[in-house]
């Protein structure tokens, strides 16, 4: 499993809980303000791994609450995420929570009846008609629809967003998205922070 890194104690990444963050290498889009740019291709700079994360959680699973694995998109190291997730289940004390751009679906689904997720958020990258302007790659919409229907079928507390990436989406486009999700209460705009490659504000 490719981990870029880990934060070992946040108050923001998992609502209402102390949480450690594991960032895994990779994505499948290629959005132009992403603040981790840096860890989109699979092959790159590592500073940890497995090994130590999990070593590290079973160390501190009498402070720490929740584990968040982020990226990059978690579901492009698609053989080894359920494993990962087995393993940090395993340790017995930790809430996980998984970020994703929902374009897997079905591993989603597979994460979701194991029961090995306590929380998603899912990233909605724009309306319908814009999606391929913001993740700049061919996107099948029906894999988009899926993960949240996914999501919202699934009992789990959830939470769908989208980076208001003003040289793209307007406030008609917000409110589209808004109508198209159906889950105002679990549904939040950020805001949009132009950022170099390595992740730096522009």
């Amino acid at each position: 499993m490719k981990i870029y890194n880990i934060i070992k104690c946040s108050f923001l990444d998992y609502p209402g809980l102390i949480a450690a963050v594991v960032f895994l290498r990779g994505c499948n889009f290629k959005c132009g303000y992403c603040h981790n740019a840096h860890i989109i291709p699979l092959e790159g700079d590592t500073y940890t791994n497995e090994e130590d994360v999990l070593k590290f959680l079973i160390k501190r699973k009498k402070v720490l609450q929740g584990v968040v694995i982020t990226g990059g998109e978690p579901t492009v190291q698609d053989t080894e995420l359920i494993p990962l997730l087995q393993k940090i289940r395993a340790i017995g004390s930790y809430k996980i929570k998984l970020d994703t751009n929902g374009y897997r679906p079905d591993l989603l689904k597979k994460i979701l009846d194991l029961k090995l997720v306590d929380f998603v958020a899912m990233d909605i990258k724009a309306n319908k008609e814009k999606y391929e302007k913001i993740v700049q790659v061919p996107c099948n919409m029906a894999k988009i629809q899926k993960s949240i229907d996914l999501i919202k079928a699934s009992g789990l507390p959830h939470q769908f967003r989208t980076t208001y990436d003003k040289r793209i989406l307007t406030d008609s486009d917000i409110m589209k998205i808004r109508n198209w999700i159906d889950d105002n209460e679990n549904y939040i705009v950020q805001e949009c922070i132009l950022r170099d490659i390595n992740g730096r504000p522009r």
